[in-house]
């Protein structure tokens, strides 16, 4: 598997002003989680890392195969799915990423998206998946989003960070590269910059999608 990119999609949040886990709205006829595993299906990706923290046993309750993941890699959709629980989501996302870093010993390169973003369409994803540097991540208006693609080098050195930290994030790490190390790849997709951490931000886009 090396040089090839997987995909790590964070999922262990609380979700306090949704009022449910954000990966087990509904969306269409399936819950969101899976909408979004299978628009990853749909790029030049085979392997995927789900991290939990809260909410992990609703999760399994849904989506038993999800906790069978925890064990071992399960097959979705043409993809491998690894589970892995974040023991402690207090400590934020940052905990979650490190979390699941932590547990892909290989070198390959990481896209990275919370649940809460939608993916991009699969042309401009794959986009994002061929370009080497860094980071690359999708600008869309100007404006900067996910997923997220990290080099095996620069991931690495996230794994080592003391969480306790201030400058435990991130887009704190991601400002002290150069600027010759990230690339800005100009999409037209606006899902890259779309935020559904709330109810109304959820309706609005539902709606959208409906038109």
């Amino acid at each position: 598997m090396v040089n090839e990119s997987v995909f790590v999609l964070l999922a262990g949040g609380k979700s306090e002003r949704m009022g449910v886990a954000k990966g087990l709205l509904k969306y269409k006829h399936t819950f969101w989680i899976l909408e979004q595993l299978s628009r990853i299906s749909s790029a030049k990706i085979k392997t995927v890392y789900i991290g939990l923290g809260y909410n992990n046993e609703h999760y399994f309750d849904a989506i038993p195969w999800l906790k069978d993941a925890i064990t071992d890699f399960v097959d979705y959709q043409r993809l491998k799915i690894k589970t892995i629980v974040n023991p402690t989501p207090e400590l934020g996302s940052f905990s979650t990423l490190q979390t699941v870093l932590k547990n892909i010993n290989y070198d390959v390169d990481v896209l990275l998206a919370p649940i809460d973003v939608p993916l991009l369409n699969p042309e401009e994803l794959n986009k994002i998946i061929i370009a080497k540097n860094n980071i690359v991540m999708p600008n869309f208006e100007g404006k900067n989003g996910h997923p997220i693609k990290m080099d095996v080098n620069f991931w690495k050195n996230l794994v080592s960070l003391n969480i306790s930290e201030e400058n435990s994030r991130l887009d704190l790490q991601i400002k002290k590269l150069n600027p010759e190390e990230i690339t800005m790849i100009k999409v037209s997709d606006a899902s890259s910059v779309k935020n559904l951490n709330t109810k109304a931000a959820w309706i609005s886009y539902l709606n959208e999608e409906e038109n």
